[in-house]
């Protein structure tokens, strides 16, 4: 397994396992801009020089929002998904921030226990935050 900075070739494997994973994905894009963005950083996870899962944060003085994090469903429950969110807010301490903040799914039980373990506490719900009308949860962590 290798975690690493994503780049501008990344994006086709990114968006595919966007579309797999979400009902509303993000675009190619979307996804490109963000590779822009200075405010942005992207990392992919690699399994054999197979692209399974990517992560990014944007963030703005000391805040950050996770962004987007996903592990291709062939390959989860086996420490991916902690792997990239541990990278993501490693960067972010290394960068200074103070707190991280992401939304996720109420019906998303699993991210929500993979946020709660690693320090995340719920602050309020977004009422039909999400596209097809599903609320979303509003997580905060502070970085020490």
């Amino acid at each position: 397994m290798t975690v690493r900075e994503w780049t501008i070739k990344d994006l086709d494997g990114i968006a595919a396992i966007e579309a797999e994973c979400f009902s509303d994905p993000w675009s190619r894009r979307m996804l490109a801009d963000s590779f822009l963005s200075e405010n942005f950083f992207g990392l992919v996870l690699e399994e054999e020089g197979t692209l399974v899962g990517y992560g990014g944060i944007g963030f703005a003085c000391d805040e950050a929002e996770l962004e987007l994090i996903a592990v291709s469903e062939m390959y989860r429950r086996c420490g991916r998904g902690q792997a990239l969110l541990s990278a993501l807010l490693a960067e972010a301490k290394r960068r200074d921030i103070r707190r991280m903040f992401l939304e996720v799914r109420v019906s998303n039980a699993p991210a929500q226990m993979l946020y709660l373990k690693n320090g995340f506490r719920g602050l309020y719900a977004r009422s039909r935050y999400y596209a097809d009308g599903e609320d979303a949860i509003v997580m905060k962590k502070e970085l020490d």
